[in-house]
């Protein structure tokens, strides 16, 4: 049977304490017991249905993790107050000094920078390989690997990772499988196609609002479980912990994001086709020119079409600048970082989502000064939106009239 994200979200069903249509929230940071034995229970693990300490869990942050963990079709999952939050301690959780990571060489800066920089101080090692090659990918594992990791459509390139390809190696050589599926929320479901987790920024698409940041890992119960542990538990530990009055938002705004998701693609679409027409060099999954495009649609729940990223490459950075400028002066979005908002968003990623990735490997792949990454809005007349961005590539210079 066809999987409906949108429909596991809409079937859950919670009531406020007084019979509100939203559950009500949890304003503690920590919870009472009416026996001696049922703390040191919960200590333990072993107290279902009660709540310790909100950075272990709370009742908002439950029921936010039951609808990703719906969506995603995972048993269960832990939100964070980061997408960060949610990548960091998931990776620490499975990996130790001695062990090495194969990793997409491109992903967001901040996991690159995570990974390039900081898990070495732990002796964690990890091979960056072009995702797109399985060959590449499968020759990168040696006897200490225990992660695969992808996004999967990258930041900011949008190459498309081949899910049911990567599972097949990582199953193997006994690897798991962890897709960060921040681009691509209900459009592509990893779970359903092999993986093994799923990771998400809720900053993103999921809350849609740009008015808070999140983070979610989807997974088993075992694996949940065990990174809440008290003991030595990566999600505990750490405290990456979310707050409720957050979460509770971050819920309200998830049962409008089928709806967004539809619109940001049909808008992204339209813009991609006709950018291309005008001789630009455009990057969109959802074109026939996008190299994995026959990849992405064999993945992909056709009905939310093919996401609200894309790129165009305008041949400089100065010229790229100008661009965003220029659109900015027209109300035409936000030169800003990030992308899930109801406005448009662009950036010019290698001097900002990407910078922490040296020059020399942008370079080597793709990433080159001319590109700008756009997030597209939910306008409703996208024919108009389409109209005056051309004026504005007109007016610096970037096509002519």
């Amino acid at each position: 049977m066809k999987f409906k994200p949108a429909n596991k979200i809409q079937d859950l069903q919670y009531f406020g304490e007084f019979g509100g249509v939203n559950p009500s929230i949890s304003d503690s940071a920590t919870y009472s017991f009416l026996t001696a034995n049922k703390m040191l229970d919960a200590f333990e693990g072993d107290a279902e249905g009660c709540y310790l300490y909100s950075r272990y869990t709370s009742p908002s942050n439950m029921y936010l993790g039951e609808a990703l963990a719906a969506m995603e079709n995972t048993e269960t999952a832990n939100v964070a107050g980061s997408g960060m939050g949610a990548i960091t301690t998931t990776l620490m959780h499975f990996c130790g000094a001695g062990d090495h990571i194969v990793s997409s060489r491109t992903i967001y800066g901040g996991t690159y920078a995570f990974l390039k920089n900081f898990v070495p101080r732990f002796k964690i090692d990890t091979s960056f390989v072009d995702i797109t090659s399985l060959e590449k990918v499968e020759a990168a594992i040696n006897k200490n690997t225990k992660v695969i990791y992808c996004e999967a459509v990258s930041n900011p390139l949008l190459e498309v990772a081949d899910i049911i390809g990567l599972s097949a190696i990582a199953k193997k050589h006994n690897l798991k499988l962890l897709v960060d599926n921040t681009f691509s929320p209900m459009i592509i479901s990893p779970v359903k196609l092999g993986a093994d987790v799923v990771l998400h920024s809720l900053t993103k698409f999921i809350n849609g609002t740009n008015d808070t940041m999140g983070g979610v890992v989807c997974g088993s119960k075992e694996l949940i479980n065990a990174m809440r542990s008290v003991i030595d538990g990566s999600a505990m530990l750490l405290g990456p912990s979310m707050d409720s009055l957050r979460a509770a938002s971050i819920l309200k705004n998830m049962r409008t994001l089928h709806l967004r998701i539809k619109q940001h693609s049909k808008n992204a679409l339209y813009l991609a086709e006709h950018f291309e027409k005008l001789g630009l060099r455009t990057v969109y999954p959802g074109l026939a020119s996008h190299p994995s495009h026959h990849i992405f649609k064999n993945m992909m729940n056709k009905e939310y079409g093919f996401g609200g990223l894309l790129t165009l490459d305008v041949g400089s950075l100065a010229k790229a600048n100008k661009l965003m400028e220029s659109m900015q002066g027209k109300n035409l979005g936000y030169l800003a970082v990030s992308l899930g908002f109801y406005k448009t968003l662009f950036s010019a990623p290698g001097t900002s989502t990407s910078s922490e990735i040296p020059d020399d490997e942008q370079k080597e792949m793709g990433l080159t000064d001319g590109i700008i990454r756009f997030s597209i809005g939910l306008d409703n007349d996208i024919e108009r939106t389409f109209k005056l961005m051309r004026e504005c590539m007109v007016s610096v210079g970037i096509i002519e009239n």
